[in-house]
């Protein structure tokens, strides 16, 4: 018997429950309804924003079996995968590259579905899907960011070219790890020693640390989180992507996710970093302080979320976008990519001959960077 299959564009999440699409969605907390319905609610991903949301949902006889994030851009902040000189390119050439088609998170660069769909075919048409949109509102190309591994056959095979890039990851141990020592020895004698330096100066500079999640999470720790959050940006002369506002409604409709790690001396918070969980994977996102410790970021940020995910069983800390730095705390190069059609046949071409010789350099740093390994060689 035939089904009907049909893609709709929607421009909010509003005609979909909850319960439809996290049940494709899964346990990525990026790509939940509560968190892509805050990022609108709270006006942090809208129009005004540069974000215009145009959502892809693919229904078969009416019931949803596919989606897709997707958004118009007229700029390309907050994105973590850069393409400012293609930009450039088109203007020089008398182009206009904006608006562009692209599906991903909000200022979120992590891997996770991007086709939300349970099958290979539904995934190739949401991506073919998305083409055509493309090409019905005459936008210049359509770039898919940090899309998981299932997703690459189908974008492949829809016509998109693939774009490498590399962030740190920490896994645990197959059963995982019994200690935080036990992961220590794990490391070679050099890494081993500084992180432990690294860790000493916080703890002789008076810090301790507090972990904080789903219930635990009062209103004063949420108002101390956005405070740092937003001095770090501040810091950098930008405004913040996020407000305060989108922190409480994720909180509200999703406690579980957020895990705040608090830095405390004589008393006073000190600095925080939010956390995002999902499953068995922990996702480094937001930090900041009120003044600089020595080795205060890297306790706060990373050494404290691998200790918690030792503790909690999780499988996977994911870092954050950049950062070699990374490697001497346990994390490792780790591929992520980027999917992406371009309309005018000539760029295309031009892009895609770059994209050859740019992955084949990415390859090359990561196979440099896997020979710096932080831990001990096995014999």
């Amino acid at each position: 018997m035939n089904r009907k299959v049909e893609i709709h564009v929607v421009d909010s999440l509003d005609s979909v429950t909850p319960d439809e699409w996290n049940r494709l969605a899964g346990d990525n907390p990026f790509v939940r309804h509560e968190f892509l319905s805050a990022l609108q609610d709270t006006g942090c991903a809208v129009a005004r924003t540069g974000w215009r949301p145009h959502f892809l949902l693919l229904k078969r006889d009416g019931k949803l079996t596919g989606a897709m994030p997707l958004y118009l851009k007229k700029h390309s902040r907050g994105e973590y995968v850069f393409d400012h000189a293609w930009a450039d390119a088109f203007e020089r050439n008398g182009l206009k590259y904006y608006p562009k088609g692209l599906s991903a998170v909000p200022f979120s660069p992590v891997t996770g579905p991007r086709l939300i769909a349970a099958t290979h075919e539904e995934r190739v048409m949401l991506a073919r899907g998305a083409i055509e949109l493309t090409k019905q509102l005459e936008l210049s190309s359509l770039h898919v960011l940090f899309p998981q591994e299932q997703d690459l056959e189908a974008l492949t095979e829809a016509g998109y070219m693939l774009r490498e890039g590399v962030q740190f990851h920490w896994e645990n141990a197959p059963g995982g790890y019994d200690s935080f020592d036990a992961f220590l020895a794990t490391m070679s004698h050099d890494k081993r020693k500084k992180v432990k330096q690294d860790r000493r100066r916080v703890v002789d500079a008076g810090v301790t640390y507090t972990w904080l999640r789903g219930a635990e999470i009062d209103e004063a720790a949420l108002d101390f989180f956005y405070a740092c959050y937003e001095n770090t940006y501040r810091e950098h002369w930008n405004p913040p992507y996020l407000s305060r506002e989108f922190f409480g409604q994720i909180h509200a409709a999703a406690p579980g996710s957020i895990l705040l790690v608090i830095a405390e001396a004589d008393g006073q918070r000190l600095a925080c970093a939010l956390n995002m969980i999902g499953g068995d994977v922990m996702f480094g996102r937001y930090w900041g302080t009120k003044e600089f410790i020595s080795g205060l970021h890297f306790e706060t940020c990373y050494m404290q979320g691998i200790q918690y995910c030792i503790e909690n069983r999780l499988a996977r800390f994911e870092g954050g976008a950049q950062g070699v730095h990374k490697m001497s705390r346990g994390m490792l190069p780790t591929p992520t990519w980027s999917a992406h059609w371009v309309a005018d046949p000539r760029f295309a071409h031009a892009i895609s001959e770059f994209l050859d010789e740019e992955t084949a350099a990415m390859d090359q740093h990561i196979q440099e960077l896997e020979a710096h390994t932080p831990f001990r060689k096995k014999t």
